[in-house]
């Protein structure tokens, strides 16, 4: 694959309450949605960078009306196709969101906004010579699946998501389902309050910085 592909950002609108429910547990509602927006509004600023708004996607859960930052989330989003999840269960809605793409694709979450441009092209360039590419998360999930076959995403349906497992039991799905497999990077994903502080420290001066400053001071 040489053309780059569809990046597709599948997320919830952060709306207090509905989002980030460990970190939310120790900083509360309000704050964790706070993070949320920041760290959804570098990963769109990342996606847009890398391969421009008119081949990105955002699956999304929410209404964005209800959503902390709304107005700068709409802006973000100018120019980008958004549509809402659909499917029961985590892995069916990315199953489901692949499908709608239609063509390569690398697909990542909100949890890690230290994605940059950089990153996703690497991923991309792994497509090249690979049927898929996943990258792991430190907490044993995965934050980038990428496919040349949006179709090959049904692999993943059934996997149990936001488990220890997840990110093994999905490269088993995935070469079960004949596919060859690349990997990207390792990311820290932001769940709790350690892993805000650490990200953000990979992210100075960005929305996700600012945000965990304040939640953390």
């Amino acid at each position: 694959m040489t053309a780059d592909p569809t990046v597709l950002v599948v997320a919830k609108a952060p709306v207090p309450g509905r989002v980030k429910t460990r970190l939310a547990a120790t900083v509360g509602d309000a704050a964790a949605a706070r993070v949320a927006a920041a760290s959804l509004l570098d990963t769109l600023d990342a996606c847009t960078g890398a391969v421009g708004p008119d081949r990105c996607r955002l699956a999304l859960a929410g209404d964005l009306d209800d959503a902390v930052e709304a107005a700068a989330l709409r802006s973000a989003l100018a120019g980008w196709s958004v549509a809402p999840q659909r499917g029961s269960g985590l892995g069916a809605r990315i199953a489901a969101a692949f499908e709608e793409s239609g063509a390569p694709t690398i697909q990542i979450g909100m949890d890690t906004p230290q994605v940059t441009p950089a990153l996703l092209h690497q991923a991309a360039a792994r497509l090249a010579d690979h049927d898929a590419v996943l990258g792991a998360a430190e907490d044993g999930g995965w934050w980038l699946l990428g496919l040349t076959d949006p179709a090959a995403a049904a692999a993943v349906a059934g996997v149990p998501m936001s488990t220890e497992e997840t990110g093994r039991l999905t490269h088993r799905a995935l070469t079960e389902a004949g596919l060859q497999v690349g990997t990207a990077p390792v990311l820290r994903d932001i769940d709790e309050v350690a892993d805000l502080a650490a990200v953000a420290a990979l992210v100075g001066g960005s929305r996700t910085a600012r945000a965990a400053e304040a939640v953390l001071r």
